[in-house]
């Protein structure tokens, strides 16, 4: 009797939609669970080499948390390659004027640094309040 491993192609790849909704939840917990959906890393017919990884939509990230304290101290950067062009910009600043930018990029950080990053950053949908615009898609809540 033989045995037979059964590889996933990219034809058997089958995306869901999922939503997340991050009010009052912490930043790193919240972007490790939409960093495991976007991976597909929960999915039985999970590949190293292959994206098949789910869409994920995430509301309410202007009431995203950080823990003791960080709201004040954490600072993100920026620079231009050119000599002075270091930007820096408070947490709490960047909360008010682009809150998908902090969830995006706590995302994008814990993808892995591979071929595939770039194809899975698309299926992110972050939107600062409980309205989206993906209500036809007929997505599945996840709970954090």
């Amino acid at each position: 009797m033989k045995y037979k491993t059964t590889w996933t192609k990219k034809e058997d790849v089958k995306r869901n939609w999922y939503i997340v909704d991050v009010k009052d939840q912490i930043l790193g917990r919240a972007a490790t669970k939409i960093a495991s959906l976007l991976i597909g890393k929960e999915k039985v017919n999970s590949v190293p080499n292959l994206d098949n990884g789910d869409y994920v939509i995430v509301i309410n990230s202007d009431h995203i948390k950080l823990t003791r304290g960080k709201e004040a101290t954490k600072v993100y950067y920026t620079h231009s390659t050119y000599p002075g062009g270091l930007k820096e910009i408070a947490f709490s600043k960047l909360l008010k004027e682009d809150s998908p930018r902090i969830i995006k990029n706590a995302v994008l950080n814990m993808l892995p640094n591979n071929k595939l990053r770039d194809t899975r950053m698309p299926r992110l949908y972050v939107y600062p309040t409980e309205e989206h615009k993906n209500g036809g898609q007929k997505p599945i809540e996840i709970k954090l």
